[in-house]
């Protein structure tokens, strides 16, 4: 069976480069009560993740549930971080995060304005594994427009 740990990018992707910022994300949920999030709060109830533009994000996304999630954003490649050579890392658009795992994506936040960030799992998402990225000219806050 083929794993993440064994894809390798054949050239070095463009934007490439350490993160200079790093957080955690629990996906958090119950299937017998059919409750779904990210850090144990639904989209409702959850702040838009803001990045600024041009940044390297790295996000540590912990699965706590017994279920695989497909994580998919909008608008930006996420690039698996297996450690060791940031160049050879593989780029997706959609990273399955298998039960009880931590996955690390490296994100460059190249794309102005209000991006989907959820779980590929439809139902999931309808019941609130959802975010809303917002890439921003500054974390400062203000306008969220980074055109602005």
């Amino acid at each position: 069976m083929l794993t993440y740990s064994q894809l390798r990018a054949l050239e070095r992707p463009p934007l490439r480069s350490a993160p200079t910022r790093e957080f955690y994300l629990h996906l958090t949920g119950n299937m017998h009560q059919f409750i779904w999030g990210f850090d144990g709060k639904k989209w409702s109830e959850s702040d838009m993740i803001r990045f600024q533009f041009g940044e390297r994000v790295r996000i540590n996304m912990v699965n706590d549930t017994m279920m695989s999630h497909p994580i998919h954003l909008h608008g930006m490649w996420m690039d698996l971080y297996a450690g060791g050579n940031l160049d050879t890392n593989p780029r997706k658009h959609t990273v399955n995060v298998q039960p009880a795992e931590l996955l690390t994506v490296d994100i460059t936040a190249d794309a102005p304005g209000q991006w989907a960030f959820h779980c590929h799992l439809l139902y999931h998402m309808e019941a609130g594994m959802f975010r809303t990225v917002a890439v921003v000219r500054s974390l400062e806050g203000g306008s969220i427009d980074a055109n602005a």
